[in-house]
């Protein structure tokens, strides 16, 4: 068993001989704790004939354990004023608790059955597989969710970075059980897994825990790491897909950096700057001066091997062209003379306010926790996070916006009318 604490931070890590990466932050001042686990399995390590086959796994394995019925299960921390949940990303499957800092020992056992002891029987996968395809009917009614789906198969193609996590119609439907339990036999074991605590709670506490719940006496299991193929963009295009309704919703984008790469502090700022609130360029610009749209921002994600960044806006057909001319031509502006020292000044000021206000609950701690572990990075207290972000200059800046921000460079997806 290693240890190994973060002087001045409240963070300690240990690696128990089963392979099992826990961490902790004790975090003064709350009666709770946010409970959470991490398995590095998900839609980029899916063939894509079982697409979908993680997150079907992540729901079958609430509907039954060796000790719990579905009803048990939900009723477990509910019941005590707690929450139980999970979800699937491009990269992990994560299942959380929050609850009282005197439950913690029912939030540990109850993951422990969901995680490690579930029945995975074949009347629950029928049943599990009509909710998820009502799911994918879901995202397809909601055309704001459906176009950032099309957006990502149309900037990652074939590799797995541009599947649907949810996988789709004909590859839900055609899962058999025996795929889903081939994934858990090989993903679900102790090295492939981290475990995450933040609120009031001790390290050595939450290890006392933890040992009595099982999880250091699971065996250690196939530690092969998962498979994951570099992802490499397609060239920039445009396209229009016709559908009813009152909205046109485009999306535009282009890959950036992995989640590692320090230029990504450079990319939030102008991210921020360009549509991260009412005060951006191009919430000013496309909703205040020309009214063209409701709904306009910036998004992005940093993965593993890849990253993305983009803008949304939701207009009305008949003014799709003069939307997206808008938001190029602030692209085109950001990209050709980048950011004055005065909008950079605001932008750290606001990416700073943002990232501090955000890690003010145990949840937040605790996902920041995890990110560390599972990528690969060290833990960095938040008045050094708070310098790098001041760190960055008219250079950094400048450097970002026009690689990643030029308006020929980007993807454009839009869903609607053609107006």
């Amino acid at each position: 068993m290693t240890h190994s604490p973060v002087p001045a931070s409240g963070v300690q890590r240990t690696v128990l001989p089963n392979g099992l990466t826990v961490l902790s932050e004790f975090y003064p001042g709350v009666r709770s704790v946010a409970l959470g686990a991490w398995v590095r399995a998900a839609s980029v390590h899916e063939p894509r004939e079982v697409m979908g086959v993680s997150h079907l796994l992540e729901h079958l394995v609430f509907k039954g354990t060796e000790r719990r019925n579905a009803h048990e299960l939900a009723l477990s921390l509910e019941s005590l004023g707690g929450s139980l949940d999970a979800y699937t990303s491009r990269e992990h499957t994560s299942f959380q608790a929050r609850v009282l800092d005197e439950h913690l020992p029912q939030a540990a056992d109850v993951m422990f059955d969901l995680m490690f002891r579930p029945l995975l029987r074949a009347e629950d996968l029928r049943l599990e597989r009509k909710v998820v395809l009502e799911e994918i009917s879901m995202v397809e009614d909601t055309p704001d969710d459906l176009v950032f789906e099309m957006h990502n198969e149309a900037l990652w193609g074939t590799h797995p970075m541009g599947y649907t996590i949810l996988g789709t119609r004909e590859t839900v439907a055609n899962m058999k059980l025996e795929d889903l339990r081939a994934l858990h036999a090989r993903a679900y074991h102790p090295p492939h897994v981290v475990v995450s605590a933040a609120g009031n709670v001790t390290h050595e506490h939450l290890l006392a825990v933890l040992a009595a719940a099982g999880w250091a006496d699971l065996p250690r299991g196939d530690d092969t790491p998962m498979v994951e193929v570099a992802a490499v963009p397609l060239a920039p295009s445009m396209r229009h897909v016709d559908r009813d309704g009152a909205q046109c919703h485009v999306v535009l984008g282009s890959a950036t950096v992995p989640h590692r790469d320090e230029r990504r502090y450079a990319l939030m700022l102008v991210d921020t700057l360009l549509g991260g609130g009412m005060s951006s360029r191009l919430f000013q610009r496309v909703r205040e001066e020309l009214g063209l749209a409701y709904s306009v921002y910036t998004f992005q994600s940093f993965h593993s091997l890849a990253g993305a960044h983009g803008v949304y806006v939701g207009t009305a057909p008949e003014t799709r062209a003069d939307a997206l001319a808008a938001v190029q031509e602030e692209l085109h502006r950001v990209s050709e003379f980048g950011i004055t020292e005065q909008e950079l000044a605001q932008g750290r000021q606001q990416l700073k306010g943002q990232i501090t206000l955000g890690l003010e609950s145990p949840s937040a701690r605790m996902y920041r926790l995890a990110s560390v572990e599972l990528y690969h990075e060290p833990f960095r207290p938040l008045d050094e996070v708070l310098r790098r972000v001041d760190a960055i200059d008219v250079d950094a800046a400048r450097a970002a916006c026009a690689e990643f921000f030029r308006p020929a460079e980007q993807t454009v997806v839009s869903l609607g009318p053609k107006g």
